[in-house]
């Protein structure tokens, strides 16, 4: 006998079977070098993403690196994501998520920490 619980935890896989099927071929839209993280891409079908809201960078914390906040693709539409802080990562750099313009379309790329060529 199906209850709610089943039924919704049923809809939740398929959820995320279908997310990771989008996600996969997302990725192989970049170039990876040994050592470098791989963070995905995504191509939005919509408009370029509003200006970046200001948001006062708190006062440093020690063992962690601001994220500042920035615009990512929900649906189809933009949604504000407010800067956060990371744990650091030794021997790493963050990257924040980005935005580029290439051939009429919007590539969104999300966060990603790469190796520190300056680290050893």
């Amino acid at each position: 006998m199906l209850t709610i619980r089943s039924t919704v935890q049923a809809a939740l896989a398929a959820s995320a079977l279908a997310l990771i099927s989008f996600a996969a071929p997302a990725q192989a839209h970049g170039t990876y070098g040994p050592g470098v993280s791989q963070g995905a891409f995504v191509n939005v079908q919509f408009g370029a993403p509003p200006p970046p809201r200001y948001e006062a960078m708190p006062a440093p914390r020690r063992g962690y690196i601001w994220a500042p906040g920035y615009w990512e693709p929900r649906g189809h539409r933009h949604v504000w994501r407010a800067g956060h802080w990371v744990q650091a990562r030794p021997g790493y750099v963050y990257r924040p998520p980005t935005w580029s313009h290439h051939g009429g379309r919007w590539d969104y790329r999300g966060s990603r920490w790469d190796r520190n060529p300056h680290r050893r």
